[in-house]
C-alpha cells in the first residue's frame, strides 16, 4: 500500500467506546475517538477506524493514551437519501504508548494531491485570513479521498491564488470544529467538522 502521498500520525488518549463500523473478508472495523490537545489547551476530537486485528478490547479502554499510524480519509455516508462526508484516520498501526511520553509532535498530516474546488477566500470576524482548499488524494484501487483543508494568515493568501487541479503538498493536524446547523425556524442542531489546519502547503511543481 502506497503510503507517500498520505500520511497521519496522531497520539492521544481514546474518549469513546469501540463502535462497530463494517466487517470486510471477514475482518472487523471499529471506529474510535482520540482526544489530542493543542498547544493552545484547547482539545480536537479525531475520529479513526481500527481493524479488530491492532487492538485488544480489554486492554485499550478510554482514558488510555495510544499512538495511530495511517492514513487521513473520506468516505460519503448516504443518509435520508442525502450525502455527508465522513472523515477518520485509517488506521494502519495502533499501540498503547507510555503515558509519560511528550510528544514532538501528536497530531501530524501529510497530504500530496490536486486541488478539485476553487479556493475560498475570507476573513473571520476578527480580521484573521483563512482559505479553504478541498484537496482530492488518490489511494490505491482507484479512488480518492477528498480532504478539506484550511490555511491561515500569509498561507491564506498564497492558497487563494491557487487554482483547480494544481498539486500541492500539505502538512498540517487534523482538528475537529464545531458548528450550529440551521434545521428548521429558530431550530439549529450541533455538528462537527473535521479538517486539515496546515502549517505549510507547497507546490508540486514539474511533477506529473
Amino acid at each position: 500500500m502506497n503510503l507517500d502521498n498520505n500520511r497521519a500520525t496522531l497520539i492521544g488518549e481514546i474518549s469513546s467506546p469501540f463502535i462497530f463500523d463494517h466487517e470486510a473478508y471477514g475482518e472487523k472495523f471499529y471506529m474510535v475517538q482520540l482526544s489530542i490537545k493543542r498547544l493552545s489547551g484547547q482539545t480536537d476530537r479525531i475520529p479513526v477506524m481500527v481493524s479488530q486485528w491492532l487492538f485488544n478490547a480489554e486492554d485499550t479502554c478510554s482514558g488510555v493514551l495510544v499512538r495511530a499510524d495511517g492514513q487521513f480519509h473520506s468516505f460519503n455516508q448516504y443518509i435520508d437519501g442525502k450525502s455527508h462526508l465522513k472523515l477518520f484516520v485509517f488506521a494502519h498501526d495502533f499501540q498503547i504508548v507510555d503515558c509519560s511520553l511528550d510528544p514532538e509532535s501528536n497530531n501530524d498530516i501529510y497530504l500530496d494531491g490536486y486541488i478539485c474546488k476553487r479556493p475560498f477566500y475570507r476573513r473571520t470576524p476578527l480580521g484573521r485570513e483563512i482559505t479553504d482548499v478541498l484537496l482530492a488524494v488518490n489511494r490505491s484501487f482507484s479512488k480518492t479521498d477528498y480532504i478539506p483543508c484550511i490555511a491561515w494568515g500569509r498561507s491564506a493568501k498564497f492558497a487563494s491564488e491557487l487554482s483547480v487541479g494544481d498539486r500541492i503538498r500539505i502538512h498540517g493536524r487534523a482538528q475537529s470544529r464545531k458548528y450550529q446547523k440551521k434545521i428548521g425556524s429558530d431550530i439549529y442542531e450541533t455538528k462537527v467538522a473535521y479538517e486539515i489546519s496546515t502549517s505549510k502547503i507547497e507546490v508540486a511543481r514539474g511533477i506529473v
